[in-house]
């Protein structure tokens, strides 16, 4: 990973934050997006820049003008991304009777939609030089039937047939995508999941344990670089065995 430019969306916190870290570990030049939590994002790119290069974007992942004027301000800068990690995304624990229509297509417009328009302007330029990678952050909750929020489902579920059919366009210009599809995790929707819902969970997990974000982070910038050449279009899942 050594000088290629990375972009990591959400990645002031969280997964987002342990995959910028992991990258930067593997002297990668980082960007990543941030929207609400300043002082995270500050923290973020401090720890970032005591590793190497790193940059720090406040847009949202459904603001296409905001993303392509980023993506602008790389190419003048570090270059052209090499690597992208659609990462941003948002749920909301709410059972079907009380999901509004409005909570669903805010859901969707983040995890999905917005997916498709970092995907779309980033493979412009990847498209022009025949070279790049994609990697899509998933769910086990879009690839085995869960006890979640279901607009959620849905929109990780999207991601996985998302990431199939840009692997299959985008492979005749050198592109690979791939989809990570994460168990619970120590951080995120894992802190919010009811006790004995957690009891269940790890009663069926192989490893009897949640996933660290760090071994996630790692993971995933083993999927971005040259090591893991020959996948494409795959949807892995990491979530100790289920």
């Amino acid at each position: 990973m050594q000088d290629r430019v990375v972009l990591v969306t959400g990645g002031s916190r969280g997964l987002g934050r342990a995959i910028a870290l992991a990258a930067a570990r593997r002297g990668a030049k980082v960007a990543f997006t941030w929207t609400r939590d300043e002082s995270a994002a500050e923290s973020t790119l401090a720890e970032l820049r005591a590793i190497g290069e790193a940059h720090a974007f406040q847009v949202s992942v459904t603001d296409a003008a905001g993303t392509a004027a980023m993506l602008k301000a790389l190419e003048a800068g570090p270059g052209p991304v090499d690597a992208l990690v659609n990462n941003a995304a948002i749920s909301q624990n709410l059972p079907l009777p009380l999901l509004e229509e409005d909570d669903f297509d805010k859901v969707m417009d983040v995890n999905v939609k917005g997916t498709y328009l970092t995907s779309r302007a980033v493979a412009r330029t990847m498209i022009r030089r025949k070279q790049g990678v994609i990697l899509n952050i998933g769910s086990l909750a879009g690839e085995r039937i869960l006890d979640a929020p279901v607009h959620y489902c849905a929109s990780k579920a999207a991601v996985s047939g998302l990431t199939r059919g840009l692997a299959k366009e985008l492979s005749r210009h050198g592109i690979r995508v791939l989809c990570l599809a994460p168990g619970l995790l120590e951080d995120g929707l894992g802190r919010n999941v009811p006790e004995h819902r957690l009891a269940d969970y790890l009663g069926h997990c192989a490893l009897g344990r949640v996933g660290r974000l760090d071994e996630i982070g790692e993971l995933a910038v083993w999927l971005l670089s040259d090591a893991s050449a020959l996948a494409n279009g795959a949807t892995l899942l990491a979530d100790g065995g289920l």
